[in-house]
């Protein structure tokens, strides 16, 4: 039930209302959440959504008869975004923390993307049929994402706000067919 409420109501909800007010084309996370008075929201947003993402995805590996090949990947995407969350982006002034901050958010979302790949893969080695549409839901993700980002020229709340949602709807499908 917990996961279910999460996934449906607490990330969607919390990511809107962190960007609510702003433009989602020309700021993103990294800008809100170090102005005055938002950096806790920010840090609370990124643990709870690494914290969702390492509790599904560890609970579907251990259900997989064989675990897919980089499951620690899961692991270090939680420990990067929450050096993310908790490295001051403010390039002005701490530019190498700021350099810090690009590196440990877009790693977090690089290992979260490829560790559901590598799940994905591992459970189409024997249902090819079952998974091939999730494997294509996650391609699409990259497509759209990819487009977002190029839309724009830059990480937006446009762009994180789907990566997020997305990824938690799709690990959150994944979940139910797998644990439940």
């Amino acid at each position: 039930m917990a996961v279910t409420v999460t996934a449906y109501f607490i990330i969607p909800i919390y990511t809107i209302l962190f960007v609510s007010g702003t433009n989602w084309f020309q700021t993103n996370f990294s800008v809100l959440g170090n102005v005055a008075g938002r950096e806790e929201v920010f840090v609370l947003w990124g643990l709870i959504v690494g914290l969702y993402f390492y509790y599904c995805l560890r609970r579907i590996i251990r259900r997989m008869p064989e675990p897919p090949r980089f499951s620690w990947l899961v692991s270090l995407a939680l420990l990067l975004l929450v050096f993310a969350v908790t490295t001051p982006y403010l390039p002005e002034t701490l530019p190498l923390k700021a350099f810090l901050h690009i590196i440990f958010a877009f790693m977090a979302s690089v290992c979260l993307f490829l560790c559901l790949f590598f799940i994905l893969l591992k459970l189409a080695e024997k249902e090819r049929a079952a998974y091939r549409p999730w494997l294509l839901a996650l391609g699409l993700i990259a497509v759209i994402s990819a487009f977002l980002l190029a839309l724009v020229g830059i990480v937006s709340s446009a762009l994180e706000i789907f990566f997020t949602l997305s990824m938690t709807l799709l690990v959150y499908r994944l979940y139910l067919r797998i644990v439940r």
